[in-house]
């Protein structure tokens, strides 16, 4: 290459005379958005299907756009209501004329079903309000009819819950979501002891999914050391049993657990058989927390297997026998040379066990009973039924918090690092 002399300092360039350092800087800077463009299809693919959909999830479980959109006059004139007595005539005018507008528009059922959430029966107090509305004539007085109409519009806590409401944002479904709630005077009280059933399903999946977790490492642990240790014919054969339940379809693997745990199930039949239970003292093992146990355990145990066989195939036998020829006992050597070095499979199935089955609400649906199911089945349920889908939004969050919480405490305590798929 040519040297160039500039102030007697010597350059080395190209052929073309660019100086080398440029040339090599725009070498890198192509290389760099070539690798962008290979990965842009799957960052792409990313933010729609992972990242837009959980910040659409956050702001679903803050949004509340229905009252001030349905009711936007009323909103407007409850500003001015200090909240000490009923409103004054303004506030009932545009209440009517809201109500009006939305019962020509069909439109008045989203924020009576929006209201209903925070109270019990708004929804029927605005639908019969609203109804009666359009058949109301003149420019008023209003305040004496609507309150003919029904007697609860007389009740301050009714505007209360109006002029609370009446904002773009709220923090109602986390509250809700974790079984609390705004009283009438806007303080965060406890929900009624009947009404509390959220922050139980939250411990309860919580705790159910650690024993599932010590469930599928305490059976498959072993299972994965044969695959490791057995000879080539043997562990081939042994896995087509471990790969066989991805083979079957996740609903006939839960009915089959149905068919063997109930209480005419083929297990209580062996168990009466041999003597172990007698026949009107069958165990109930399906429809419950053992049923939701052993099924989602069966099922997500291939997750735990997988990560431990990859890393145990590349711990050396040689490890153990030399531990052996120092004097070591088989159980020492194990536990002091060979379960340190399948830590990291230990991590990585341990982790993608609880993940999944914090998050699994099918097989709970079904087996689980009353007191099997997780919140998950209520995230469900309030997208599918009830359509309360800002509560099963904030429950989302809440859980993905706990899940993201777990993760750190996890990358703290063991390190992210450690943890191996093979």
């Amino acid at each position: 290459m040519p040297l160039v002399n500039n102030n007697e300092t010597p350059v080395l360039t190209t052929a073309d005379g660019v100086p080398l350092k440029i040339s090599q800087q725009r070498s890198i800077r192509r290389q760099k958005i070539r690798a962008f463009l290979l990965v842009a299809p799957l960052l792409v693919f990313l933010l729609i299907a992972f990242v837009f959909p959980i910040f659409d999830m956050l702001e679903r479980s803050v949004e509340n756009q229905v009252v001030p959109e349905q009711l936007p006059l009323t909103t407007k004139a409850l500003e001015r209501w200090e909240g000490n007595g009923l409103p004054d005539e303004d506030v009932f005018a545009a209440l009517v004329s809201d109500l009006r507008t939305g019962a020509e528009a069909r439109t008045i059922g989203k924020v009576a079903s929006r209201l209903n959430y925070e109270k019990s029966g708004m929804r029927s107090l605005i639908m019969k309000s609203a109804r009666k509305a359009k058949r109301l004539k003149g420019d008023g007085p209003f305040r004496d009819t609507v309150i003919k109409i029904d007697k609860r519009w007389a009740d301050i806590s009714i505007w209360k819950l109006i002029q609370r409401e009446s904002g773009n944002y709220t923090f109602s479904y986390y509250l809700n979501a974790v079984d609390m709630k705004f009283d009438d005077d806007g303080n965060i009280v406890d929900q009624p002891e009947h009404l509390q059933i959220y922050k139980s399903l939250f411990w309860r999946t919580l705790y159910m999914s650690v024993a599932i977790t010590f469930l599928c490492l305490l059976l498959g642990y072993p299972v994965a050391y044969l695959l490791a240790n057995l000879p080539m014919r043997t562990a081939n054969m042994l896995m087509i049993l471990v790969l066989l339940p991805f083979w079957t379809s996740l609903l006939v693997r839960t009915a089959t657990w149905i068919a063997i745990l109930q209480q005419q199930g083929v297990l209580n039949d062996i168990m009466v058989g041999i003597g172990l239970l007698q026949d009107d003292n069958r165990a109930q093992m399906i429809y419950n927390q053992t049923g939701t146990l052993v099924a989602m355990t069966h099922i997500l145990l291939p997750f735990m297997i997988l990560p431990l066989y990859s890393v145990m195939k590349t711990i050396s036998p040689s490890y153990v026998r030399a531990a052996r020829s120092m004097g070591a006992t088989p159980f020492t050597a194990f536990r002091r040379v060979y379960f340190p070095l399948t830590l990291p499979g230990i991590g990585a199935g341990s982790i993608l066990v609880f993940i999944l089955s914090i998050g699994y609400y099918i097989t709970p649906a079904l087996v689980g009973g009353q007191t099997g199911t997780f919140i998950t089945n209520f995230i469900a349920y309030h997208m599918q039924t009830s359509l309360n889908w800002g509560l099963a939004a904030a429950i989302a969050s809440i859980l993905l918090i706990v899940v993201v919480v777990f993760y750190w405490v996890y990358n703290r305590l063991i390190g992210v690092d450690n943890v191996k798929l093979g």
